[in-house]
């Protein structure tokens, strides 16, 4: 009797070691695919995906405006990933994608040279000089950066009706939540393109 009972604990001790193997092994691959995945991830971050053109005129328009560098190619990448003949089907032209009424506004409150064409706005030099110098305005009307960035896809009406609900924000300052899901992508979109830049070239 007593061979047979030391037979089964034998044989219950073995199970139990095959299923912590088992189960250890499980966790490893499953954490080792993780990293896996994330190193594939983090290949499509490179120079080439997120490369520095036009690095001139943005840093020129950078400086003269105040704006993060960082963000004004968070900004282009996401608006037009850097392509100078970009057109939205909403009518958004060029490397920051600007809008005619934008366009029009800062043309006649901003600019004191308002001779240009919408369709100049195709020239880089100038887009970006207006698409950042609108960026600038937004930042100083806004105290929050992820604000700005709404209202330069969603549009400063909305986002100024968005703060004064409570449904949208606590603080008049920031949005816990933007009714707009294309804005609410946009903003996550543009500060996740901005930290990747800065990790690449600006920290």
């Amino acid at each position: 009797m007593k061979k047979k009972s030391s037979k089964k604990k034998k044989a219950v001790f073995k199970k139990k070691a095959v299923r912590i193997a088992v189960s250890i092994a499980a966790v490893l691959i499953l954490v080792t695919g993780a990293a896996f995945i994330l190193r594939l991830a983090d290949t499509s971050i490179t120079e080439d995906t997120y490369p520095l053109k036009y690095e001139k005129e943005i840093s020129a328009a950078s400086e003269k405006y105040g704006v993060d560098i960082a963000l004004i190619y968070g900004v282009i990448k996401t608006e037009s990933d850097f392509d100078p003949e970009a057109k939205s089907g909403a009518g958004a032209i060029g490397l920051m994608q600007l809008m005619p009424e934008t366009f029009e506004w800062m043309q006649a409150y901003y600019k004191e040279e308002n001779d240009y064409t919408f369709e100049d706005l195709y020239d880089p030099e100038l887009n970006i000089d207006y698409g950042v110098e609108t960026l600038s305005i937004l930042l100083d009307k806004y105290e929050s950066e992820e604000t700005a960035i709404c209202a330069y896809n969603g549009g400063l009406g909305n986002v100024d009706k968005w703060l004064e609900d409570e449904k949208y924000s606590d603080d008049g300052i920031n949005l816990k939540v933007v009714p707009f899901p294309e804005t609410d992508n946009y903003r996550k979109l543009v500060e996740q393109n901005k930290s990747i830049y800065k990790r690449l070239y600006f920290s």
